[in-house]
């Protein structure tokens, strides 16, 4: 970037981010601003102070606060996590931003996807073996994993083992009881996911009549048993086997032209660094834009990853029910962590803080650069179905495969993951494109990464690359296999939020 190197973000920030790492005592200029002598070392992504800077000062990045000096820190030094910590609830709003225009994409999209009885659109044609309870999650398994050697029909994607750690051990009423059967039913229901097969030990708490209650009158093909009635593990795993064969011949599917308003998009970011802020996630939220404008649904999860920027995503809000709902949940993941022993302060990662993240304010504000800038226009539970339009808010943690699953019951079927230190993540039935936030990272783990956004840094306009990502997402949503796809990543990454006792 013209040789500059420091890069400042706001004409309000206190800091610039280090393009490259800085030595102590080298002169180094950002693009506009008088030199600045480098006092300590910096490592590349990290924040240099731009102005002297005492102690309790309220620090800005982003035009935000996203954090307090403990300790003095002069023009030219280090502003990390040994001098800068959260700053006061009360004193971290500063600018609000209200929903913008959508982009207008350069071109045309649609992709072919394949229609269901119920009008939803799918990008995958799985069939899923799931698990009433982990008891019999080995033999979902191995009834799937039979199928990776074996040639399917014609239209039929692959056989999915949708596994989890729970169904017994816990009360039958309150909310984990809520959220494991709504998340359950939300994958047996999914548009990516064309037949069923329903496998229960014959014990469990929660039974095969309450999950088929639970499931209603569907039109996916649906068929069940449990360990217990069939005989045994391997009686089991050879029915399973039988009726996985006997589904393959019914459910094959030819892709029809769709529109992007029929797609629902995932939005996550995993092992984030300073440029996720700047690169990957802006580049994302481009896309995000034109999908909802195109009448599409796009999904932002990650309530701790929201938290500190929450102000902004509310100022966007559809109407202030969808406001008041999102400060809410908010309200609730503070007392939830407290409740714990916990902050969530606690949420940037080791990986995120050697990447230059300082407190989970600054995370939180390049985080919800994913969702754009569309109006808010619901936010809804922990795998709750989602409405047809909008830009959504779901409430999950920020554990990749927690979020994820959630958002995947939500109806999500592409999911885009941003990286910056790098991410091996991958789902099923939902294909998950991985971003990465800096070139480096794109040659590092060349096979795991989809699209590189690095370029944004070195002149690449981020609706460039948004135009791109466009082209993947309808590329992948037609049936293109992704990275992780390729590396079978996804089996062991369902993990549906777990709350509460556990018997």
């Amino acid at each position: 970037m013209s040789g500059a190197a420091l890069l400042l973000l706001h004409g309000t920030d206190d800091v610039y981010v280090a393009l490259r790492p800085l030595s102590v005592g080298e002169t180094v200029t950002a693009a506009g601003e008088d030199a600045v002598r480098v006092v300590d070392e910096v490592p590349t992504g990290h924040k240099l102070a731009r102005r002297d800077l005492p102690a309790g000062s309220l620090v800005r990045k982003y035009g935000q606060i996203i954090g307090a000096l403990s300790d003095p820190v002069p023009r030219g030094g280090h502003v990390h996590t040994h001098n800068l910590g959260m700053p006061p609830r009360d004193a971290r709003v500063t600018e609000e931003t209200h929903a913008g225009t959508a982009p207008t994409a350069t071109t045309a999209r649609t992709f072919r996807g394949i229609r269901r009885a119920d009008g939803r659109v799918g990008t995958r044609n799985y069939i899923g073996v799931l698990t009433t309870v982990n008891c019999s999650a080995t033999v979902a398994q191995h009834i799937a994993r039979h199928f990776d050697l074996v040639d399917l029909p014609d239209g039929v994607d692959g056989v999915v083992a949708l596994t989890h750690g729970s169904g017994c051990g816990l009360e039958a009423k309150g909310p984990a009881w809520e959220t494991l059967r709504r998340t359950l039913v939300g994958y047996a229901t999914h548009p990516n996911i064309g037949g069923l097969v329903v496998v229960g030990l014959g014990c469990e708490v929660l039974t095969m009549d309450q999950f088929l209650a639970d499931l209603g009158v569907t039109d996916i093909p649906t068929v069940s048993y449990t360990i217990q009635d069939i005989g045994g593990t391997k009686p089991a795993v050879r029915h399973g086997i039988e009726l996985v064969t006997a589904l393959a011949s019914r459910i094959g599917v030819e892709r029809t032209e769709c529109g992007l308003g029929e797609l629902v998009l995932g939005l996550k970011c995993g092992g984030s660094d300073a440029w996720s802020g700047l690169t990957a996630n802006p580049v994302l939220g481009y896309a995000s834009d034109v999908i909802v404008a195109a009448g599409g649904t796009t999904i932002l999860a990650e309530m701790p990853e929201i938290y500190g920027a929450e102000h902004l995503l509310a100022a966007r809000a559809a109407d202030p029910a969808v406001a008041t709902a999102l400060l809410d949940k908010i309200a609730w993941w503070e007392s939830y962590a407290a409740d714990n022993g916990a902050t969530l302060d606690a949420n940037p990662s080791a990986g995120n803080k050697a990447g230059g993240i300082t407190t989970i304010v600054e995370k939180s504000l390049g985080a919800v650069a994913k969702a754009g800038t569309a109006s808010v226009s619901a936010v809804v539970d922990y795998g709750a179905r989602v409405p047809e339009s909008g830009l959504v808010i779901m409430d999950t943690p920020g554990y990749d495969p927690v979020s994820v699953t959630g958002m995947i019951s939500g109806g999500a079927t592409v999911v885009c993951f941003t990286t910056g230190r790098g991410s091996v993540f991958g789902s099923k039935p939902t294909p998950t494109l991985k971003l990465s936030t800096n070139s480096d990272l794109a040659r590092r783990l060349a096979g795991d990464i989809d699209l590189d956004c690095g370029p944004v840094m070195s002149g690449r306009t981020v609706a460039e690359l948004g135009e791109e990502l466009l082209d993947l997402i309808v590329a992948t949503a037609s049936g293109r296999v992704t990275a992780s796809e390729d590396l079978g990543v996804g089996n062991e990454e369902i993990i549906p939020w777990r709350t509460g006792a556990v018997m």
